[in-house]
């Protein structure tokens, strides 16, 4: 399979690309998510791997958006830990780093490292491993980044410090995304859905939604409101449940759709719980 990705080997998505499909895939990679969406539509990908949100960063509204704007499906998720070390060339010690380049996200989760060591410039990058590549390839003297170990074990980094992230319960949810929906798959193993609904203007709108849920049985487990586009202080929900009865689920659908003005599935799958168990791994 070729998998579209943001990052390159070494990255949390390819991570998550190998728990998920196995170590026998093609990478597409991607210094932008906004690359990703034209890989599947164009079927130069089979599937991705988007990150959606994190424990501590919270959602990543233009990624919502980006997969309602070109109706790509979640076929899965998946919860990994945020473990980041921070890594430079053979040799070199934390009093030789002058500089850390690093991906923002992975900058702002290491806040209090920072904190600790004040001497240390930081320069925002595109993506962790790919800094972890270019110190090893340019051989970059003082310079370190923040990445997992499997970047420094792939491109023959030095960690000089471990498990730097200031949460160490820091996890982040990415979804497995395809071009179309797979309505072969055996809905048995289907527990979790999620949903985009405009509500009508009506007051109580939104209670009624949740209200159904609660009638039918649908865990909900998320609700984000997003901005809708050329609608000034106008939102849509996208809405994340699971359910134990498939017909059941089904039969919540119908009642949604007649309360709500707009209703989406933007996915159908596995539910996958977070382990906080590897969170020391």
């Amino acid at each position: 399979m070729n998998i579209a990705i943001q990052g390159i080997e070494g990255s949390f998505h390819h991570m998550v690309a190998t728990n998920y499909f196995g170590d026998n895939i093609n990478l597409s990679k991607c210094m932008s998510f906004d690359e990703i969406p034209d890989l599947l539509r164009n079927n130069i990908a089979d599937a991705s791997v988007m990150a959606i949100e994190n424990s501590n960063s919270g959602s990543i509204l233009s990624n919502y958006a980006m997969i309602d704007k070109f109706d790509l499906n979640i076929q899965g998720e998946v919860y990994i830990p945020m473990i980041h070390n921070v890594m430079a060339l053979k040799g070199q010690t934390l009093k030789d780093i002058k500089e850390v380049w690093s991906h923002p996200i992975a900058i702002q989760h290491c806040e209090r490292f920072f904190r600790h060591h004040p001497h240390i410039k930081i320069i925002e990058e595109k993506d962790t491993a790919f800094v972890a590549k270019q110190i090893n390839e340019k051989k970059l003297k003082g310079i370190a980044t923040i990445a997992s170990k499997k970047a420094a074990e792939i491109y023959g980094l030095h960690i000089l410090e471990e498990h730097i992230q200031t949460d160490n319960l820091n996890m982040t949810r990415f979804f497995i995304l395809t071009k179309k929906r797979d309505f072969n798959i055996d809905v048995s193993v289907l527990n979790k859905a999620s949903l985009k609904i405009i509500t009508n203007h009506d007051l109580g709108s939104l209670a009624k939604v949740l209200n159904i849920c609660n009638e039918y049985a649908l865990n909900l487990s998320k609700i984000q409101s997003i901005p809708i586009q050329d609608e000034p202080w106008n939102y849509s929900f996208f809405i994340d449940f699971t359910y134990a009865d498939y017909l059941k689920y089904c039969n919540a659908l119908i009642a949604l759709e007649k309360e709500v003005s707009s209703l989406k599935i933007l996915g159908e799958y596995s539910e996958n719980k977070p382990d906080e168990k590897k969170m020391t791994a």
